[in-house]
């Protein structure tokens, strides 16, 4: 067999898993679906054994083992911030002073950002945040379309750098980085980019009503229906709901301070967790929001379970299917293309964070992106890079940055994304007096196109000098293998 034909039939499990994740197949079918086929495919292509291929697998999933302990965690306090009232209190801190029409939009962005921090989960928030804001925007006369882009970029900001978010634990392992440094290392980009945001929402609203409304009135005309089907899509969202409804005590917004002074401070994420846990439980008890010690551990639990349950297996999956991948070498042609063509390592990094773009596009599924093209740009970076450890690392925060922002900002620019069908199904069922679209998530959706352009535009120009701890390290610090 010739390496040319080697070379495609080695890059078809990838067509295969993004084929599958198009067709709308569960990426706990498509994964195993995918590796299986990845086995055959390395047995024709290499000849290796069955045994070769499983303990490529196995190496692949333990490199991940204290990803996994930090997902159960950060689930379990998710499902504790949204249920103990710790997400109720920030969205009626932020809501206190009324809103209006011209306002809908730009602390819709603001709200559903601190609280997918605080959740660790995009989803989550967009499901427990558009029944408030879309009908909001109804009662005030707003631009819904308008409103709908903003809590759907918001909703994925702390999916970006939250601390407990999946997508940032996962892309911050596959690099070997921290995720406290990677928080501080992106920490000033991404608030601009949040502000940046902010102000254009405000100025694309100048033109509407002015009338103010409250939370609690967007609550109350929601239809019973649109409340079913968020109890069916997302119960957690519901309870939430109610606490902003019913109201909670100021102070449960502590937990979510707790975790990010720790955060801060550069302690272990486990001890992070652990404390906005326990701070939850304590609080929530003062609040009658925990009824019962056994209660909580039960919440907990859930946490644990949803984990297990979903995206550790899925990850399982995709790690076993990433390290058969790359046993058998699988990306090398495109690697060396990139290899070839970046005449620095500037456009090196430009190019993985096209890679990361291009691959998220391809499996329409932002986890699977993280695990499969993490591993390919990473490997870029130890294969062409010549540099100190000190500014190797600084390149894999970079990267672990590229793919984590390129999955979940890039989602949502991306029509046939995972994210934007289950966005247009929640935002449909809460408000069933609009027909959405994919266009309608996408044209309006200023923070993703804000902080995919600018990840883009400064990688490649230089720009990224400019904002403080974000800046690449420089020739000739760091130069291609090939130019020395």
């Amino acid at each position: 067999m010739n390496n040319s034909l080697k070379s495609a039939l080695k890059f078809t499990p990838i067509l295969v898993l993004a084929g599958m994740m198009i067709a709308d197949y569960n990426a706990l079918i498509a994964a195993p679906v995918a590796t299986i086929y990845a086995m055959m495919i390395g047995y024709i292509t290499e000849k290796f054994k069955l045994e070769e291929m499983v303990q490529a697998s196995v190496k692949n999933i333990q490199d991940m083992q204290l990803v996994f302990f930090i997902l159960m965690f950060a689930y379990a306090m998710a499902d504790a911030f949204m249920q103990t009232g710790v997400g109720a209190s920030i969205v009626n801190i932020a809501l206190s002073m009324g809103l209006n029409a011209r306002l809908v939009a730009p602390v819709g962005l603001l709200v559903t950002a601190v609280l997918s921090i605080a959740t660790g989960t995009s989803w989550g928030t967009f499901a427990a945040c558009a029944p408030v804001f879309l009908w909001l925007n109804h009662i005030v006369g707003g631009n819904v379309v308008l409103t709908l882009g903003a809590i759907a970029g918001g909703s994925c900001f702390g999916d970006n750098i939250g601390l407990i978010s999946d997508t940032t634990v996962v892309s911050s392992g596959i690099q070997g980085v921290s995720v406290i440094d990677r928080i501080r290392y992106q920490g000033v980009w991404s608030a601009l980019c949040l502000v940046v945001a902010t102000v254009i929402f405000f100025v694309l609203g100048l033109g509407l009503p002015g009338e103010v409304s409250n939370a609690s009135a967007a609550i109350e005309a929601i239809p019973p229906e649109a409340i079913e089907a968020l109890l069916e899509k997302r119960p957690a969202a519901v309870a939430l709901l109610d606490q902003v409804q019913s109201g909670v005590p100021l102070y449960m917004v502590i937990p979510l301070i707790i975790v990010i002074g720790l955060a801060a401070r550069g302690t272990q994420t486990l001890l992070c967790l652990g404390a906005g846990i326990v701070s939850s439980f304590v609080l929530g008890r003062f609040a009658g929001t925990v009824e019962s010690l056994d209660s909580f551990i039960e919440l907990v639990y859930g946490g644990f379970e949803g984990a297990g349950s979903w995206v550790i297996i899925m990850m399982m999956w995709v790690g076993a299917f990433g390290g058969i991948m790359n046993k058998m070498k699988a990306f090398e042609p495109l690697s060396k293309l990139v290899s070839r063509i970046s005449k620095n390592v500037r456009q090196l990094m430009f190019w993985n964070a096209t890679l990361s773009l291009f691959g998220n596009a391809a499996l329409s599924d932002e986890m699977a992106q993280i695990v499969t093209v993490g591993p390919i740009i990473k490997e870029l970076v130890d294969e062409n890079v010549e540099c100190s450890e000190e500014d190797r690392y600084r390149l894999y925060l970079r990267n672990a940055t590229f793919s984590d922002a390129m999955g979940v900002f890039g989602s949502q620019l991306i029509p046939w994304h995972v994210y934007i069908g289950f966005y247009l199904a929640i935002a449909s069922a809460v408000y069933p007096l609009q027909e959405f679209a994919a266009w309608d998530v996408i044209r309006l959706n200023v923070l993703a196109i804000v902080a995919v352009g600018t990840m883009l535009l400064f990688t490649l120009t230089g720009l990224d000098n400019l904002i403080p701890l974000f800046h690449l390290p420089t020739e000739p610090k760091v130069q291609l293998k090939k130019n020395i």
